[in-house]
């Protein structure tokens, strides 16, 4: 499930993101997740959020993107949009789509931004996702076992920006 943090993971996003980019420059893109941070174990999936004008764009671009290898989920969130690629039952990418309304109160990209900041939030989450790894029985249980810490991080995030506090997994 978890992986040692990888060198060659901010290189694998440049490389995702360019593509993305290409489709449509005017998005922009950035690194999130366990793998825009460095030394920190991850599942090896590169999260990238995705700054569209609408979610019309993404849909008009859908081709395209298809093209690359990007397809639809199943169930994902309400709030934005999530594309993956897969490299036969594994995910590698995971384009999470917000519209620039959304953006600057994005909890994946403020989560990420408060991780960077303070590495010893960073360690109690990374002793959180390898506790979890361990114990869980499948990828909800997972994400399961690491909610309380995560909307805990996030909610000291949000009140440091004064935003107001939300469900981790509302948006």
């Amino acid at each position: 499930m978890l992986v040692e943090y990888d060198p060659r993971w901010p290189e694998s996003f440049t490389l995702a993101a360019a593509e993305l980019s290409e489709i449509e420059p005017s998005w922009i893109v950035e690194h999130i997740g366990s793998t825009a941070i460095p030394g920190m174990a991850a599942k090896p999936a590169i999260d990238l959020a995705v700054r569209v004008g609408s979610f019309t764009e993404v849909e008009d671009r859908f081709e395209s993107l298809a093209s690359l290898g990007w397809l639809r989920i199943a169930r994902g969130p309400k709030a934005h949009r999530v594309l993956v690629r897969q490299e036969g039952p594994r995910r590698t990418d995971i384009a999470h789509f917000f519209t620039t309304e959304q953006w600057e109160t994005c909890n994946q990209r403020i989560f990420r931004d408060w991780l960077l900041a303070h590495p010893q939030d960073a360690a109690r989450y990374l002793d959180v996702k390898r506790t979890a790894a361990e114990a869980a029985t499948s990828m909800p249980d997972y994400t399961a076992r690491k909610t309380a810490v995560v909307q805990d991080i996030v909610d000291r995030a949000r009140a440091a920006r004064g935003l107001p506090l939300v469900d981790v997994w509302e948006t």
